[in-house]
């Protein structure tokens, strides 16, 4: 019976469900007929086949050819599927052996002379093989994304003649000649360190917290105070992702079209797009749905500079996706999730004229409709506010002593991370509500103590318990056992948008 089948995998956001490819050749007139949810980028396919099969030196079969795509109710779009297709038909006319079919995945796309072309967003599937232990053969120009994988049954084919003859046994194909000896060895590149920043230590303090218990900070001061600065240098206080981890990034990335370089594969992902992105641009969407900002900052850091610029329906969509890790994406067609758990790091101006002292052309009714384009919920998911003040006068003249380097804050930073994982498994930031009367080690007068704080300064509950996160992560950093009265007292200091609101309430 002339009937062939062929494995691959289709793309579905950061999952590669197997989908088979059914070929059957029957008598009638010469047709080709594709079925099976295609869209029109696949449905082109059969041109390129037939094309590529001519050109390559093979027999295309003149009988009537129907093509298959199981499972049917899987929408099914791009040039990924035109080499498995085409191994079909080379199976089903008996031009290569069925046998060497067997548990082997192909993934490609044709060119019409019968090269194997280049395919976006293949890391999912080569991850998905690995764990199938199934063979892969895919384009040679996907090699990089191989690499960082490191699975030794995946082949390179360049052209139908070769891969044929691969799979005649006649001729190898190229496999992967290193494992994950490089993801070590690579040089480190130089980032920039936290000692050239002037001043700002209650800022400076306020970032290795944050970095500590990967919690969320806002920043607070005129401009030309160094807040864009700090937070470009919030990179070299985090600590490296290990393999599985980079594994996720590297898959988001490659389903947005964006290859992650060999050398940047165990770096966290910085993020900061411009203050005119819209919502779809930052958390994701689109007619055939792809990760948005903050799932490319998944494992690192969104910053977003001049975040009082950004429109407030944008930034309300944030809200679930930092409470949950994730984004989930309905369309139509399919339901797709993405991975987003990221540290938001955020600045903005105290007044739409810069300055909330000294002359100042805002109105106390103007700087709090300016503060209104932060809804109270968005606030109220940082878990630390500071003020980020000019510097007094001659601070930028006299000589003083440097500060601590990053490469020395970053050592506690780790220290501290290492404490938080191996006691409760997460970080300080992820605790739940259960973990944090099991860890914090406070006593009833200090949660009393607390709890007067939040009704005085009328702070949720949500606050609550992210104040109590923050002084779990201060008392970290000491690697004190226990949280005292004092990291909760340094805790309700880093509240500076809460004393913002109260100052400009009082002045009316």
């Amino acid at each position: 019976m002339a009937i062939a089948c062929v494995h691959t995998r289709a793309s579905c956001g950061v999952e590669a469900p197997e989908v088979t490819v059914e070929v059957h050749l029957s008598n009638g007139l010469p047709a080709f007929n594709l079925v099976g949810l295609p869209e029109a980028s696949v449905k082109e396919a059969r041109e390129r086949v037939r094309s590529a099969l001519i050109n390559a030196g093979f027999e295309f079969p003149m009988r009537r050819i129907t093509v298959n795509l199981a499972p049917a109710d899987l929408p099914k779009q791009g040039g990924r599927y035109d080499l498995p297709i085409a191994i079909g038909i080379l199976a089903a006319s008996e031009q290569i052996p069925a046998t060497s079919l067997k548990d082997t995945e192909f993934v490609g796309e044709l060119a019409l002379s019968g090269q194997i072309r280049y395919c976006q967003g293949l890391l999912p599937a080569i991850i998905a093989a690995k764990r199938q232990n199934n063979q892969l053969i895919l384009p040679l120009e996907n090699r990089h994304d191989a690499e960082l994988v490191g699975y030794p049954k995946v082949y390179f084919g360049s052209h139908l003649q070769s891969l044929a003859a691969f799979l005649h046994g006649q001729a190898p194909l190229p496999m992967l000649e290193q494992q994950l000896e490089w993801i070590s060895n690579e040089p480190v590149e130089s980032t920039p360190c936290l000692s050239e920043v002037i001043g700002q230590y209650q800022a400076k303090q306020a970032l290795e917290i944050a970095a500590a218990g990967n919690h969320n900070l806002l920043m607070l001061g005129p401009p030309g105070t160094g807040k864009t600065m700090l937070a470009s240098r919030m990179m070299a206080l985090l600590p490296a992702l290990n393999y599985e981890e980079a594994l996720e990034v590297a898959a988001i990335h490659s389903v947005a079209g964006i290859n992650i370089k060999p050398q940047d594969f165990l770096k966290r992902p910085f993020r900061a797009p411009h203050h005119t992105c819209s919502s779809i641009s930052l958390v994701g969407g689109g007619s055939i749905p792809k990760p948005g900002e903050i799932s490319l900052a998944h494992r690192g850091v969104l910053f977003l500079d001049e975040v009082a610029e950004f429109p407030r329906k944008v930034l309300d969509c944030l809200r679930e996706p930092m409470e949950t890790g994730e984004v989930v994406i309905s369309r139509a067609a399919a339901k797709l999730t993405f991975l987003s758990r990221f540290q938001l790091i955020a600045a903005m101006n105290p007044s739409p004229s810069g300055d909330i002292d000294g002359p100042n052309r805002a109105t106390p009714d103007q700087i709090q409709r300016y503060l209104a384009r932060l809804s109270g919920p968005f606030i109220d998911r940082f878990d630390l506010t500071i003020e980020v003040p000019k510097l007094p006068a001659g601070t930028l003249t006299q000589q003083s002593a440097q500060g601590e380097t990053s490469h020395q804050i970053a050592k506690r930073v780790k220290c501290a991370r290492d404490i938080q994982l191996a006691r409760a498994g997460v970080l300080n930031s992820e605790l739940s509500g259960k973990q944090l009367k099991q860890f914090s080690g406070l006593t009833d007068t200090d949660l009393s103590f607390l709890e007067q704080s939040v009704v005085k300064l009328g702070l949720s509950v949500r606050s609550f318990h992210r104040i109590q996160r923050v002084a779990r992560t201060i008392a970290d950093l000491e690697q004190a056992p226990n949280t005292e009265r004092r990291h909760l007292a340094q805790a309700l200091g880093y509240r500076a948008m809460d004393k913002l609101l109260a100052r400009l309430s009082q002045q009316y």
